[in-house]
């Protein structure tokens, strides 16, 4: 989306040409599934266009059988002030019904109400003023390992599941199935082909753990199913999630796609490329960049182009980094660092995994090295602060910018994370000018029970953070350059989080899933915190 253009992602189910608004398309092939991406562009700033989807000139979208309001573009002006940004992450595939929207305590496969299902609905309900402008999905939405019960059956009824990989999704076939059932909804359709919505990938989009160490990298590529896996994975991410990333202008340019619509069939072509993407560093691959009005979204990849060698891991790669770099400026009203890990993560489990990087990488010997490895695939210890050298350069880069020492400082410098299944704010004392925050918003439909959320509240204990201090301390771990204090949260709820902007003020604001019967959700304030 942009200020006069828009990019709309269609999956059909036959070759032909896709017409949007006069521009047309032809789809493009990745084994045996259809798609195109088509650029509208020559439109007008701040204007709200309705659009149909016509298939070889026979009307298809909207659905006649469908009760919603028309789909439109909503474009945003160059000079546009006032912004409204939603976000969230982590949301598995099940139905809207009992028992998938009872808790996890109550039921097995409860998985209570999707927030993204309950916003969808309250914005059939609502005047389009009040509309989110933007909606930023960062990381896991889908889950290749875990629930979406028509995906995993469809899977049972294809191949042996006695063995590895079992019901985890293994090839681009049934990712299509996932994205579908994960997607395919009437409420979620109508909200994605409604608001502009930019994505980020996490481990569960691919494998639980995905590139949590270089030890794990290696386990995983020994096994005889990882390549197809891990191939389908990346390719499926490009066509479902990160095409819609993309600019018209990026589209044009991007060779990958240029050589995809050359192909009858893209699958074998997009095979070898995901295998060649899989094994080298290059995360600013799927790291993108979009002006909102005054604002500067920079998405960021911290997943696929990690640098795991022990002694020299990097979050991200020095290319990316260097891509950061240059786009992460001033001379804007605000500034959003969106990723899909928290950078300021609850203090306790920050130095816990500072601790654990140094331990990992022989800090305390080749015994304690091991043991940090394991500690680390056991509980998720993979954050910004288990990348400390990542870590320490996010500091400086966000000093800088706040200090005016990269143009004009924002208003505000807002970093967005999810993964972590509950919310919170933290404020950043970064000094300078600009007001420096950690908003993260986690999940949209996934709740930790309630054994897990009294261990996630052990993060926010200052006590259990001086331990964890002092231990990252005697491993030889320097302290954070910057501090930060939670403000609010943590909140475990199904939920989404909002910043709204105006001129140069910011408010964020979380919302949970509340009663109100699963066929009419509601979303209740649990956070509303003026950040500017």
């Amino acid at each position: 989306m942009g200020p006069v253009c828009a990019t709309i992602w269609v999956e059909t189910a036959d070759p032909c040409e896709v017409e949007i608004l006069g521009c047309k398309e032809r789809t493009f092939c990745v084994w045996g599934r259809h798609y195109a991406i088509v650029a509208v562009e020559s439109l007008e700033p701040d204007t709200t266009t309705p659009y149909e989807v016509r298939l070889d000139g026979e009307l298809v979208w909207p659905r006649p059988d469908f009760a919603f309001p028309p789909s439109v573009i909503r474009t945003i002006g160059q000079d546009r002030e006032q912004l409204r940004i939603s976000f969230g992450s982590c949301r598995v595939a099940v139905p809207q019904v009992t028992p998938w929207t009872l808790s996890k305590d109550t039921d097995e496969n409860g998985r209570e109400v999707d927030a993204l299902f309950a916003l969808a609905r309250r914005m059939r309900e609502s005047d389009p003023s009040t509309w989110p402008d933007q909606l930023l999905l960062l990381g896991d939405q889908v889950y290749a390992d875990e629930d979406a019960p028509r995906t995993r059956e469809y899977i049972r009824g294809r191949r042996d599941t006695s063995g590895e990989p079992g019901e985890h999704v293994q090839d681009y076939e049934e990712y299509g199935h996932l994205y579908g059932e994960t997607w395919g909804g009437p409420n979620i359709r109508w909200l994605l082909s409604t608001v502009p919505t930019a994505m980020l990938f996490d481990d569960h989009d691919v494998h639980d753990d995905w590139n949590v160490s270089e030890a794990w990298v290696e386990e995983m590529r020994a096994k005889p199913w990882w390549e197809e896996h891990i191939a389908s994975a990346l390719s499926s991410y490009f066509v479902y999630q990160h095409l819609g990333n993309l600019s018209p202008e990026e589209l044009r340019s991007n060779r990958l796609l240029a050589r995809i619509r050359e192909c009858d069939d893209a699958g074998p072509m997009m095979h070898d490329w995901a295998c060649e993407a899989d094994k080298e560093v290059n995360g600013s691959r799927f790291s993108h960049v979009r002006m909102l009005g005054r604002t500067r979204l920079v998405m960021l990849d911290s997943r696929e182009g990690r640098v795991l060698t022990p002694g020299a891991r990097r979050i991200v790669d020095d290319d990316e980094w260097a891509w950061i770099e240059e786009r992460a400026t001033g001379d804007v009203d605000h500034l959003i660092l969106a990723d899909t890990l928290p950078m300021f993560f609850s203090p306790a489990f920050h130095h816990a995994e500072a601790f654990s990087e140094a331990v990992a990488g022989g800090a305390w010997g080749s015994l304690m090295a091991r043991v940090g490895e394991k500690a680390r695939r056991a509980y998720d210890l993979e954050h910004w602060a288990a990348f400390n050298h990542s870590f320490r350069r996010i500091c400086d880069l966000v000093t800088r910018i706040s200090a005016g020492e990269r143009g004009d400082p924002p208003a505000s410098i807002v970093m967005l994370g999810g993964d972590v299944h509950h919310a919170y704010a933290a404020r950043v004392g970064a000094g300078g000018d600009s007001a420096v925050w950690q908003a993260v918003c986690s999940p949209l439909r996934n709740p930790l029970q309630k054994t897990e959320r009294r261990q996630a509240r052990l993060g926010f204990s200052l006590r259990i953070a001086r331990v964890a201090r002092g231990l990252a301390r005697r491993a030889g771990v320097p302290d954070p350059p910057l501090d930060w204090e939670v403000t609010d949260g943590p909140y475990f709820d199904n939920q989404v989080a909002t910043l709204e902007f105006d001129g140069r003020t910011a408010t964020l604001r979380v919302e949970r899933t509340t009663d109100g019967g699963w066929r009419r959700p509601r979303l209740t304030t649990s956070l509303e915190r003026r950040l500017v």
